[in-house]
């Protein structure tokens, strides 16, 4: 994603546009809207995707509609609906093809669902619009003109797979690459020709072919370890509890993905100051006995002994999973949504997060990151400065959540070749300044 639109959704009122960048980075007060922010770029991708949005989905739980929609205050009262969207750019064809899209939700009982979407390329547009318990009515249009179609009911239906999927299936896009394109001109429009159907179908591929898969969005505070772990399924959750069996299963099955994953692993460990080594220990012959995961630090020349993980404090248990999911085998692509993954880190291993960001981060695996460390954003900034990665100042965006009474806006900021941080209002870091000088001259 390029960019992300907000209006009327939780402490955002006023409409307005957030870059985003291969690396972005969501900083700001406490409860300015950066959860928000990052659980709305989910919900966007799922109606992107065709699927139904959860706002209630863990990571994120930001509670009903009530809850969702911005709230004016007094006799302003509570808003009859949001819209979010969100800009992406992708290789589609000789060139990169640019799409806008936006959603409407409404309120269906005390959960928002989406209303209307709309889907724009260079050379053509979709817009859908639905409601539960009536036909459905799609619009395209090119430079010639707009054309309508609405959905009977019953073949909508046939697409539903429970009750809160009555709004969102794929059927327009199937509807359109089945070439079902009986639609009629309107706004004085001429005929449809093949060329307005085939800019649609166009389209209507690209949202199918435009991202890989769901955004892997991780909770702020990771799994309690254990000492010791049972075999089960590999199933991702954000607070990391599979990052165990995951590992396990890499050792045990593929030792070459277990090779690249335990280099990683490693590399971060050392600049973290975390550990120098990790190992699977298995505690019996057969593949279903239990294992347990250790890590060693080095001193002095000499290898330390091996420690259970539930023997290393919070902060190796913390940064695992988030490490094991960004170096894993096939987390070369995707969309990563990170909540403070400093906690229980201390500020040499916050920063050594930061580098690992740099590394990882790129066209192909964006990462949105909120963070309250200084130490990971600095970090950042001199790794680019320095040109430790391939990530240059274009890459990385700096979204500063600044709260305006009842509301909150969205600065983009950015870097420059020195690392030096752009356009930043005035309040920007006021805190650390004030406090800097307080310690420096007692002011």
């Amino acid at each position: 994603m390029d960019s992300v639109r907000l209006k009327n959704y939780r402490c955002f009122r006023d409409e307005q546009s957030a870059k985003l960048a291969p690396l972005t980075l969501l900083v700001g007060d406490n409860s300015t809207g950066k959860t928000s922010f990052l659980a709305m770029i989910r919900a966007l991708w799922d109606v992107f995707d065709s699927r139904t949005p959860n706002f209630k989905e863990e990571p994120y739980d930001l509670g009903s509609y009530d809850e969702i929609a911005h709230h004016r205050g007094g006799r302003g009262g509570r808003a009859d609906g949001f819209e979010a969207g969100f800009s992406v750019r992708f290789g589609w064809g000789p060139k990169d093809e640019e799409i806008a899209f936006d959603v409407r939700f409404n309120r269906a009982g005390s959960a928002p669902v989406p209303v209307r979407t709309l889907t724009i390329s260079e050379d053509a547009w979709i817009e859908d619009t639905f409601a539960p318990g009536e036909s459905r009515k799609v619009r395209i249009g090119t430079d010639r003109g707009v054309w309508e179609n609405e959905i009977p009911l019953e073949l909508d239906d046939t697409y539903i797979e429970d009750e809160r999927s009555t709004l969102l299936r794929r059927l327009p896009v199937r509807y359109y690459l089945r070439g079902r394109f009986d639609f009629d001109a309107i706004e004085d429009s001429p005929a449809l020709m093949r060329e307005d159907i085939d800019k649609a179908k166009n389209l209507a591929q690209a949202r199918l072919l435009a991202f890989s898969r769901r955004p892997f969005a991780s909770a702020p505070v990771r799994s309690k370890p254990r000492r010791t772990y049972d075999p089960a399924r590999v199933i991702a959750d954000p607070e990391g509890d599979y990052i165990p069996m995951y590992l396990a299963d890499a050792y045990f099955r593929d030792k070459k993905a277990w090779a690249r994953l335990k280099d990683g692993l490693e590399r971060f460990g050392r600049d973290a100051g975390l550990f120098d080594e990790i190992s699977v220990k298995a505690l019996g012959r057969r593949g279903g006995d239990p294992f347990q995961v250790q890590v060693r630090k080095f001193g002095g020349g000499l290898k330390g002994p091996w420690r259970n993980l539930a023997d290393m404090g919070y902060g190796v248990s913390q940064a695992l999973p988030l490490m094991t999911e960004l170096l894993r085998e096939g987390a070369d692509d995707g969309l990563f949504l990170l909540q403070q993954p400093e906690v229980h880190l201390h500020p040499s291993a916050q920063a050594a997060l930061g580098s690992l960001f740099c590394r990882t981060a790129g066209r192909n695996r964006q990462l949105i990151v909120e963070t309250h460390s200084d130490h990971l954003i600095d970090r950042v900034r001199m790794d680019v400065r320095d040109g430790v990665s391939d990530l240059k100042p274009s890459d990385v965006s700096i979204l500063y959540f600044q709260r305006d009474a009842l509301d909150v806006k969205i600065h983009s900021l950015g870097i420059d070749g020195e690392g030096n941080i752009l356009n930043a209002p005035n309040d920007y870091r006021h805190f650390f300044m004030e406090e800097t000088k307080r310690s420096l001259w007692g002011m």
